[in-house]
């Protein structure tokens, strides 16, 4: 910033008050008003976004949950107007009229408009999840089939990491079609897990909720005490659709991990067992 600065101080005294040097050589004329003209935006966008991001923390320094996409879109923000700036810079530094120029080329910009059309709308996306407030960099949210945690938001994609610390690309417009469930909102240290069996295999249900307690119960300290829940969600033709719920005594992901994998391995185990008595 302090370079810029001094740059731009130097480039708009010697514009002042050296006219006749640069009526004399007319393209370094060109370059200098160019590039004056991209400081003087750049100068000014970084002291907006320095005010909008402090105002921002200012607002919200006694929030437990501070969004940090928010600064993530003023610094998009930023971005883009520099682009816009520097383009600018450059047609003034070639001696180009800008608004002539736009002028002659407005029906090639329509027909690059209409082919980016998917990526100006995913772009305009980005922004608008970036300034919302449905979710925020950190938060743990299932998008669709996709389900993990957002380790950041672009003007293209949102990338979330998966438990298999997998990242996956998830473009902006998934978010206002797909179905979102923001965990962090919720208790974070609640295990959530759904998982169907075969009907024929379903009729001892209490023989399996004994089954998955042991498994949880393995775990002592590191589930709360009273929380385990075990209920049938649905049925449908074929089979019968569970949901499994309890607390977690502290945010340890490794250990999450663990305690849902022996679990699923207890309800692969139990569904074979049941398959054996069926066939016999």
């Amino acid at each position: 910033m302090a370079a810029k600065l001094a740059c731009w101080l130097g480039i708009t005294y010697a514009l002042t008050n050296h006219l006749d040097f640069f009526a004399r050589h007319p393209v370094l004329g060109n370059v200098a008003y160019g590039l004056n003209t991209f400081l003087t935006g750049s100068i000014l966008i970084s002291i907006g976004r320095f005010a909008f991001i402090s105002l921002y923390q200012r607002r919200n320094q006694k929030n437990d949950r501070v969004r940090g996409n928010y600064v993530l879109g003023i610094n998009q923000i930023a971005a883009i107007l520099n682009v816009g700036f520097g383009v600018l810079g450059l047609m003034l530094a070639f001696g180009i009229n800008p608004k002539e120029f736009l002028t002659s080329i407005t029906i090639v910009a329509m027909a690059i408009a209409l082919l980016f059309k998917d990526y100006i709308t995913n772009m305009i996306s980005g922004l608008i999840i970036m300034f919302s407030d449905q979710f925020t960099i950190g938060d743990n949210v299932k998008i669709g089939e996709h389900k993990g945690k957002i380790v950041d938001i672009t003007l293209a994609n949102i990338m979330v990491k998966n438990d298999d610390d997998d990242v996956v690309l998830i473009p902006n417009n998934t978010a206002f079609t797909a179905n979102i469930i923001n965990q962090s909102l919720q208790n974070s240290r609640k295990l959530s897990m759904d998982f169907e069996l075969p009907l024929a295999h379903s009729y001892k249900q209490d023989e399996l909720m004994r089954d998955l307690e042991d498994v949880v119960s393995q775990y002592g300290a590191d589930i709360v005490t009273g929380s385990f829940q075990f209920k049938v969600v649905g049925v449908s033709r074929d089979a019968v659709h569970y949901k499994l719920q309890f607390f977690t005594a502290r945010k340890d992901s490794n250990i999450r991990k663990k305690i849902r994998n022996d679990i699923y391995l207890r309800v692969i185990a139990y569904d074979a067992e049941q398959a054996s008595r069926v066939a016999k």
